[in-house]
């Protein structure tokens, strides 16, 4: 009786052979996998080792380079920080006023918009709401000749905010994306308990003093988030630049750099590669910094 439980309870062992194909068809099924992420490596990678060779590269010329440089040298780095023909230090500082105020203002201004659309209730709210919405959905070139209309006709009447100025620009980066921060950082917002501002009203805080001194401290993620995706946005930005920058000197990196590569024929491309470099470091800084803030503010910042 015992050796015939025994027999009904023995698991039936399996075949080698399949035991064999079903590990051949699960590796078969993993190299393409892997061939994939090669080729999206090699894909991303690529263009940034050719600028780093190129950087290195001696000839300093766009016909002369090559992935793999037969020698390095860093004339130029030496030759760019050195020109007296292309301010790249002035196009830097430039770009990190802009890139600086514009964030420091974004974030600011947006937070505080975004406590008025969550917290305090007012008449004309849900239309305010929309109305960004809507205004993001428009093209920002529709906008660009009639702000450079606008903004040559103030320049007239007071030339610091003008056309062919850093405040007159800045000021146009501050309207351009204010809807989406609003809109992510009232997400973000609307996920803190109410209570806590009615505790604080009982205790005789206004609003003013509820937004400095408690709610900003509870959504230093967001703003995080915020502050990381304005600083890139605004270090990179190109179009409105090269339109409202003209001259040398108030050109930021994005458009000094572009004049620099188109000079006599890429002549000066190794000089834009090694700008380029340089160019890429202080939102690498950023984002490595803040970087543990930009995934916590963007998931739970999320519109419900």
């Amino acid at each position: 009786m015992t050796a015939s439980v025994s027999e009904t309870t023995k698991q039936p062992q399996r075949p080698a052979h399949k035991q064999q194909s079903r590990s051949m068809r699960r590796r078969s099924g993993v190299w393409w996998r892997h061939a994939l992420a090669l080729v999206a490596l090699v894909w991303a990678l690529f263009p940034v080792l050719f600028i780093l060779s190129a950087a290195l590269n001696p000839a300093g010329t766009l016909s002369a380079s090559s992935p793999i440089p037969r020698q390095f040298s860093t004339n130029n780095f030496e030759d760019l920080f050195s020109s007296t023909t292309f301010p790249f230090w002035t196009w830097f500082r430039n770009s990190l006023v802009v890139a600086g105020l514009g964030t420091i203002f974004q974030v600011f201004i947006g937070a505080a918009a975004a406590f008025a659309f969550s917290r305090l209730r007012w008449a004309g709210r849900r239309a305010g709401l929309m109305s960004l919405l809507l205004a993001q959905m428009f093209p920002a070139l529709l906008a660009f000749p009639a702000l450079y209309v606008m903004f040559l006709r103030i320049g007239e009447v007071i030339p610091e905010i003008g056309l062919n100025t850093l405040w007159g620009l800045l000021l146009v980066y501050l309207g351009g994306a204010m809807g989406s921060n609003v809109w992510l950082l009232k997400g973000y917002f609307d996920t803190i308990p109410k209570e806590m501002d009615e505790a604080a009203k009982m205790d005789g805080a206004s609003h003013a003093r509820i937004f400095f001194t408690m709610t900003l401290r509870l959504v230093a993620p967001i703003l995080a988030t915020v502050g990381i995706l304005a600083f890139v946005m605004l270090w990179g930005e190109f179009l409105l630049a090269s339109i409202f920058l003209l001259d040398q000197d108030q050109r930021t990196l994005g458009v000094g750099l572009y004049s620099l590569n188109m000079a006599d024929q890429n002549r000066y491309f190794g000089m834009f590669c090694a700008g380029a470099l340089v160019a890429s470091i202080p939102p690498v800084l950023v984002y490595l910094g803040l970087q543990k803030q930009l995934i916590g503010g963007l998931t739970s910042g999320s519109v419900k």
